[in-house]
């Protein structure tokens, strides 16, 4: 099994609930319809907290798990070809200049 972990930022000007709404409610469904799903796809959003100083490190990270790479590879070269809309849509309430992912192993106790 191959991990992915990516770290979303909200682009400027959408609130955390707005943010939330539309990666579930538009974003993930339009994800679905591309190619075939990854094995796992999970969100984590971080719960925005009124007492603490404001982050602009990360507001999401999504976990993707694939068969293998070559899984990982065929889902990236849809998600990002020309034309699938992906990076479009994702402009709409990310900020794509702050997007970090990386390959993880995983070890559970």
């Amino acid at each position: 099994m191959l991990k992915v972990m990516a770290f979303l930022v909200k682009r400027p000007g959408i609130s955390s609930e707005e943010l939330f709404d539309y990666y579930e409610n538009r974003h993930v469904p339009m994800i679905l319809s591309l190619a075939p799903p990854p094995a796992r796809y999970t969100r984590n959003y971080i719960q925005p907290d009124a007492t603490a100083e404001p982050r602009d490190d990360f507001d999401i990270v999504t976990e993707l798990e694939f068969a293998d790479d070559g899984a990982y590879q065929a889902w990236v070269a849809v998600m990002y070809a020309p034309g699938s809309g992906v990076a479009d849509d994702e402009a709409k309430f990310l900020d794509r200049s702050k997007t970090r992912s990386y390959t993880v192993t995983e070890r559970t106790s």
